[in-house]
């Protein structure tokens, strides 16, 4: 979608010219905040259309901006992490960031995030959803995969239907498990791991290769839209 605003959170003035750059070169308005607080004041005036959210950051942390956007909006963020980050970076995503970058990246890694980030900013509507070679009826309770009806478990069927309502997204364990399941079920990362293998064995073409719930290591399970 060219015109979109981004809002860039990031401290460090040569990663902003860098994401500046490429994104205003195809198109994007961008907008820029250099602190935490500069982020959350920018995201309530400006309304972005994806925020790019650096962890890191002076005064409120990315962890703080996330929250706070969150209270009152459901835009696409896309955290912007160093390798170092991962324990912070889960803690994000599990606040409701939407995705993650991991430092460094490509120009072409960054739109494509972008694109796709902009792509599901607003959830499915109707009866059906897809995602990629697979398609669900809401109103029929049918799982098709490669034009085949298969036949799914209760919990096999909700866990598909939570993910892919969030095709694109990095979801975590924890947020599958209480979105899914309930809050009792939140430490209960082996029970997600049998389910996702049943589910694999029954939607992938190669369950030991899959295409479709692809494991996020350490972090949780991202449902592709497209292969």
């Amino acid at each position: 979608m060219s015109g979109a605003r981004i809002l860039v959170v990031e401290d460090a003035p040569q990663m902003q010219r860098s994401m500046r750059l490429i994104l205003s070169g195809h198109g994007y308005e961008v907008v820029l905040a250099p602190t935490g607080e500069d982020g959350i004041q920018e995201f309530a005036r400006r309304l972005p259309d994806v925020i790019l959210l650096d962890l890191m950051l002076p005064g409120a942390d990315g962890l703080d901006v996330c929250r706070k956007v969150r209270e009152r909006s459901r835009v696409p963020v896309i955290v912007v992490s160093a390798m170092g980050d991962e324990r912070t970076k889960v803690e994000a995503l599990d606040l409701g960031a939407d995705d993650y970058l991991t430092k460094p990246f490509g120009s072409e890694e960054l739109l494509a995030r972008v694109r796709v980030a902009l792509r599901h900013s607003v959830g499915a509507t109707g009866h059906a959803v897809e995602a990629g070679e697979i398609e669900m009826d809401l109103q029929r309770r049918t799982v098709s995969v490669r034009g085949e009806i298969v036949g799914l478990t209760p919990r096999e069927y909700d866990l598909l239907k939570f993910l892919i309502g969030h095709r694109d997204r990095v979801l975590t364990h924890t947020v599958i498990l209480r979105e899914v399941w309930g809050n009792e079920y939140t430490a209960e990362t082996q029970y997600l791991r049998n389910v996702i293998l049943s589910l694999r064995r029954k939607v992938e073409e190669d369950p030991a290769r899959p295409k479709l719930i692809v494991t996020e290591p350490g972090i949780g399970y991202r449902i592709q839209s497209e292969n």
